[in-house]
């Protein structure tokens, strides 16, 4: 039996209907669940990760694409649960990132994410630490915010979520980035940016303050609360009175 229906039936064997429902009630747009709870999937991931992680090379060759391979297969059924394990095993893989993957994880987007979840996991972890490591490749990460697709704007923002963390110099790109996302109509973009800029405010508040102070006349209300939702309560309340 392969890897990949061992995990299909492993996950089967862990569906609950209840958290079934209420995640299809939980996203606005459809969604693909098979209904297992996120702790069941982890540990699943894990489990056979210890498998796969031996046949890793030390220098992230041909090892490295097979896996990527089982990867993608996984994204292209669509189920969250798979998904995630899919980009559980490519964030494992980080330290044999390369710059080639960078077409790979922007094809995943554009073929594979359809709900804000599953955005997240993959640009929060492996396109956002492989930004990090490559940061030559920011200019192309901007241009998703001119994307049709909702997801690719939202992931050009929540890709700096992890770079931010650890890295001044991406400051700049995560303003010029809020800034051409300033008035998006999408909620999820506006959530998206806003987040961004909570996560760097962490870092560097005074910074993102200033920042603020000069666009919330014409930042929405949903991505400002989001900004704004680590500083103390007597500055959110004289930003959201304003």
């Amino acid at each position: 039996m392969t890897i990949l229906k061992q995990i299909d039936r492993e996950l089967k064997q862990h569906i609950d209907q209840g958290y079934k429902a209420g995640s299809i009630r939980y996203f606005k747009e459809k969604i693909k669940v098979i209904g297992v709870r996120s702790k069941i999937v982890n540990k699943i991931s894990q489990k056979y990760w210890k498998n796969l992680s031996t046949e890793v090379s030390q220098d992230g060759g041909g090892s490295k694409l097979e896996i990527f391979n089982l990867c993608e297969q996984l994204l292209k059924t669509g189920y969250s649960e798979k998904i995630s394990i899919a980009l559980d095993w490519t964030f494992r893989l980080k330290k044999d990132f390369e710059k080639s993957d960078f077409k790979i994880f922007t094809s995943w987007l554009s073929k594979y994410i359809s709900n804000w979840a599953s955005d997240d996991d993959l640009c929060t972890h492996p396109l956002g630490y492989l930004i990090y490591k490559f940061p030559e490749f920011l200019p192309q990460l901007q241009k998703l915010t001119k994307s049709k697709n909702r997801w690719e704007r939202r992931a050009s923002a929540v890709t700096f979520i992890y770079p931010i963390r650890y890295d001044k110099k991406f400051l700049p790109h995560v303003f010029k980035t809020a800034k051409i996302l300033l008035q998006d109509q999408d909620d999820l973009v506006q959530k998206g940016y806003g987040w961004m800029l909570k996560v760097a405010s962490q870092k560097f508040p005074a910074d993102v303050l200033k920042f603020i102070n000069q666009h919330k006349s014409k930042m929405p209300r949903t991505a400002l609360r989001y900004a704004i939702e680590k500083y103390p309560q007597r500055i959110r309340r004289e930003i959201l009175k304003n």
